[in-house]
């Protein structure tokens, strides 16, 4: 008789395992297995799985691998129900992380303790915490439906834990004012300083930049109209999609000065015609302008910096965005109207910058409480 972990004897046909307990018997000639959390879980679907082979109700589950059932699951699930970049994520993430550890295994013998060693050995390999949670996240929309479908009994990725956040978390970076202006002087050699201008003064996201059009700029209702994104998708180059949440589509208001680095744009390439649908930042040949561009004039405008004898951190086109949202802040913009500006999809994301403003601000903002006490 097989005993638990503290030496209990426990019923026959069980023993305990990894993530609970596992039951087995034979029926027929052929053997079953079941899991459960506890002991008393675990009887109950041996009870369960007795009742439905001895009427004839039960049915064998088919062999299908995980690499099979993830196919059949994008295809058929996802591909007509998530964005291009969230397809194209899925698949990214199946392809070189999971598939050649769980891809050959059969969904029906898939456990939790499968799921966590997968968890422990990507940390083992230095992955970043944000990348186990979005193979997680595959995992489990995948299995998920399986088990909807009946081909397996549970869910094992609800079995294994998450590893947990080591070290302090990489805190959001912004350029103070100072580099901000030090930044853009030395940008203006560069084609794309109305890029970084029109950046800096919505607090647009890079792939929102890069998919804007002449017809999303309306001057009649002083607005900036956010309706796509762009994504580059291997082997398929640029795709045009939704923004990245439905609160990402948006309107921004246009300044007057957001709007004179639209009309200096406008006519930067000098092209006889300019269509509606062209977009606004684009190459000399006016195809979309990559992402690999875009960070090669932010690095040659750094060290055009450097080169004149300032410190400048390095940084990516991210941190415009974290730029705006910092002279907001300083600005006295509330937080209900930074959210709107920003596309956030929870007021809590907003108020998540409000706790990285710079130091000085919030030594200002606590001078002027210090008299209410």
């Amino acid at each position: 008789m097989a005993v638990d972990k503290r030496g209990r004897k426990l019923p026959k046909g069980i023993q305990q395992r990894y993530e609970g307990y596992e039951g087995r018997f034979m029926y027929q000639g052929k053997r079953y297995l079941v899991h459960g959390n506890t002991i008393t879980e675990t009887q109950k679907y041996m009870t369960e799985l007795k009742y439905k082979l001895e009427h004839g109700i039960y049915v064998t589950k088919e062999k299908i691998t995980l690499d099979e059932w993830h196919k059949t699951w994008l295809e058929e699930y996802k591909k007509n129900r998530v964005k291009i970049g969230t397809y194209t994520n899925y698949e990214k993430y199946y392809q070189s992380i999971i598939k050649k550890r769980l891809g050959s295994r059969q969904i029906s013998e898939l456990r939790g303790e499968h799921i966590q060693k997968l968890y422990n050995d990507l940390v083992k390999e230095g992955y970043a915490l944000s990348s186990i949670k979005i193979v997680s996240a595959v995992l489990n929309g995948c299995l998920k439906q399986a088990m909807k479908n009946g081909l397996i009994e549970r869910n094992p990725v609800k079995l294994a834990e998450l590893p947990r956040q080591t070290g302090k978390k990489k805190e959001r970076m912004a350029m103070t004012k100072e580099q901000q202006d030090l930044f853009m002087e030395y940008a203006k050699e560069s084609y794309l300083y109305h890029f970084f201008a029109v950046m800096l003064r919505t607090g647009m996201r890079k792939g929102e930049m890069q998919g804007l059009k002449y017809s999303d700029i309306d001057k009649k209702q002083k607005l900036i109209h956010v309706q796509r994104t762009l994504k580059y998708i291997e082997g398929k180059g640029y795709m045009e999609d939704t923004p990245k949440t439905r609160t990402s589509t948006r309107d921004i208001p246009l300044t007057a000065a957001t709007l004179e680095h639209i009309e200096a744009q406008r006519k930067y390439w000098g092209f006889k015609v300019v269509r509606m649908d062209q977009y606004l930042f684009c190459n000399e040949e006016g195809g979309p302008v990559s992402r690999e561009r875009i960070q090669a004039e932010i690095d040659r405008t750094i060290n055009r910096i450097r080169e004149a004898g300032h410190d400048f951190p390095r940084i990516t086109s991210h941190v415009f965005r974290h730029t705006f949202a910092t002279r907001a802040i300083e600005a006295g913009m509330q937080p209900q109207v930074l959210k709107t500006i920003l596309g956030h999809s929870s007021l809590a994301m907003t108020m998540d910058l409000y706790s990285h403003v710079l130091p000085d601000t919030k030594a200002e903002e606590m001078e002027k409480i210090a008299n209410a006490f």
